[in-house]
C-alpha cells in the first residue's frame, strides 16, 4: 500500500486550498526555474528513465513521445496540447486533478512544454466539466499574476503562454487528432496518420498531445528523481496511478496507488470491497468501458498494470475500475455500452459507422434471447472486422466489450437464446 509521503496528488480530495497559495504550500511552483535549468534533453532523459507511460489509455512511454518533437525549429511554432476531454465511461481521475490541484497540472504544462520546445500550451477540457474549467481559468490567471506563466516564466528567460479551450461534448474528441481538428474549429473527426502530430499537428505545426495525469506528475518526478518513481510497480509499469473505482462497491472512490497493485487488494482496501462480499463478484471492467471485462476467476489474482492486463486479454486503459456483482444483467450492460459507441461514432470510417449500429441491434436481441446460437459467432466475427480497420481506436473500443462478453459469458448468451425458444414453443403449443 502506498505511503502518504509518496503520493503525488496531495489534494486529490479537495481538503486543502486549490488556489496558488495552497499550491505553493504543497511544494508546487517551488523553484521551478531550477527544473527548467536542467535543459530540454536532460528533462526528457529523466522522464524516460522514470518509466512513465501515458496515463490516458494507450500507455506509450512518455519520454519517448516527448522526444519526437523537433530539436531545432524550422520557423514554425511548436505546441503542447493537454487532452482533458475525459469522456470514457467510468473514468473521473483528471476531473479531480483539475478541480482540486490545478496548479500541479499547470506547472507540469510549463515543464513539459519547455522540454518539447513548445511556445504555448492548450488544455482541451471536456465541455461538461464546467466547475473544472472555471478552476483552471482562475488558476491560469493566478499563475500569470505570480509570473509563473507568460513572459520570462518563473524567471527562466523562457516565454510560455497557456490557454483553456472547452469542448462541446463529443467522446470522439478524446482521440488526439480529432481533438486537434476540434481545437482548430473544425468537425471533430480523426485524421489519417502519418503525418503524426509531432511533425504536423495543431495548425500544421509540431505538436504533442498528452493526458492530464501524465503531465501533472512530471515536475514531481524531476524533483524526486526518476529512480524514486521507477521504484513503484513492476518493470515497464512504473510509478503511481490514480484509479477510479465505481459500480457495486461499498465505497466508490478515486485513489492514488502504486502500479501493479492486485485488483482484489485495490477494491477491498480502498473501495470497501464488493457489495455483498468478494464471492458476490460477477465481473470487472478494469480500465474504462472500452476494455474487455474480466470474470471473477481472473480478478482473484490479476495485477493492475499495462502488461498484466494485456496478458489476460484486457487493458489498463484509464484505470477506471467498473465493478459488477451478481445482480448485474451482464448482457444488458454490454448492450448499453454498444449503444454508447454507436452514438459516439463520428461516422468517418465505414466499419465503425455501419458496424457499431449493427452490433448494438444484435446485442439488443441478445438481451432478450431473440437470436440463434450461431449468431453469437457471427457477432464475434463482425467485431473482428471492425477492430483494427478504422482510422482511430473507437472501432476497437466498440468491439472489445462484446469480445469480452462472448469470451467469458458465452453460456449466459446461449441460455437466454434457449429459454426464449422454449418459451416461444410453449406459447405456440
Amino acid at each position: 500500500m502506498l505511503n502518504d509521503t509518496d503520493r503525488i496528488f496531495t489534494n486529490l480530495y479537495g481538503q486543502h486550498d486549490w488556489g496558488v497559495e495552497g499550491a505553493i504550500e504543497r511544494g508546487i511552483w517551488d523553484d521551478t526555474k531550477s527544473l527548467l535549468a536542467m535543459g530540454r534533453e536532460d528533462i526528457v532523459e529523466e522522464i524516460k528513465a522514470s518509466g512513465l507511460r501515458g496515463r490516458g489509455g494507450a500507455g506509450f512511454p512518455a519520454g519517448i513521445k516527448w522526444s519526437f518533437m523537433p530539436k531545432e525549429s524550422d520557423g514554425r511554432p511548436a505546441y503542447l496540447v493537454v487532452n482533458a476531454d475525459e469522456s470514457e465511461p467510468g473514468s473521473c481521475k483528471d476531473r479531480e486533478i483539475m478541480r482540486n490541484d490545478p496548479h500541479r497540472l499547470l506547472e507540469g504544462c510549463l515543464v513539459a512544454g519547455f522540454a518539447m520546445g513548445a511556445q504555448a500550451c492548450y488544455i482541451y477540457i471536456r465541455g461538461e466539466y464546467y466547475l473544472e474549467s472555471q478552476r483552471l481559468e482562475a488558476a491560469v490567471e493566478q499563475a500569470y499574476a505570480k509570473g509563473f506563466l507568460g513572459k520570462n516564466a518563473c524567471g527562466s528567460g523562457y516565454d510560455y503562454d497557456l490557454y483553456i479551450h472547452r469542448g462541446a461534448g463529443a467522446y470522439i474528441c478524446g482521440e488526439e487528432t480529432a481533438l486537434l481538428e476540434s481545437l482548430e474549429g473544425k468537425k471533430g473527426q480523426p485524421r489519417l496518420k502519418p503525418p503524426f502530430p509531432a511533425a504536423v499537428g495543431l495548425y500544421g505545426c509540431p505538436t504533442t498531445v498528452t493526458n492530464v495525469e501524465t503531465i501533472a506528475v512530471s515536475p514531481t518526478i524531476l524533483r524526486r528523481g526518476s529512480e524514486w518513481f521507477a521504484g513503484f510497480g513492476r518493470q515497464n509499469n512504473a510509478g503511481t496511478k490514480i484509479y477510479s473505482i465505481s459500480g457495486h462497491v461499498n465505497k466508490p472512490c478515486n485513489v492514488e496507488e502504486s502500479m501493479s497493485i492486485p485488483l482484489k487488494e485495490l477494491i477491498e482496501k480502498h473501495a470497501g470491497g464488493v457489495r455483498g462480499g468478494w464471492d458476490n463478484l460477477l465481473a470487472v471492467i478494469p480500465g474504462g468501458s472500452s476494455v474487455p471485462m474480466l470474470p471473477k476467476s481472473i480478478c482473484d489474482t490479476v495485477l493492475m498494470d499495462f502488461d498484466a492486463l494485456r496478458e489476460v486479454k484486457s487493458g489498463l486503459g484509464t484505470a477506471a475500475v467498473i465493478v459488477m456483482d451478481k445482480s448485474t444483467d451482464i448482457v444488458e450492460a454490454i448492450a448499453r455500452l454498444s449503444h454508447f459507441y454507436m452514438h459516439e461514432s463520428c461516422g468517418q470510417c465505414t466499419p465503425c459507422r455501419e458496424g457499431t449500429g449493427w452490433m448494438w441491434r444484435v446485442m439488443t436481441r441478445m438481451v432478450k434471447g431473440e437470436a440463434d446460437v450461431d449468431e453469437i459467432d457471427t457477432l464475434l466475427d463482425v467485431t473482428y472486422q471492425v477492430e483494427g480497420h478504422t482510422i482511430c481506436a473507437l472501432g476497437d473500443a466498440a468491439a472489445w466489450p462484446i469480445q469480452g462478453l462472448i469470451r467469458h459469458f458465452r453460456p449466459e448468451l446461449e441460455r437466454r437464446i434457449l429459454e426464449y425458444k422454449t418459451s416461444k414453443q410453449a406459447a405456440a403449443e
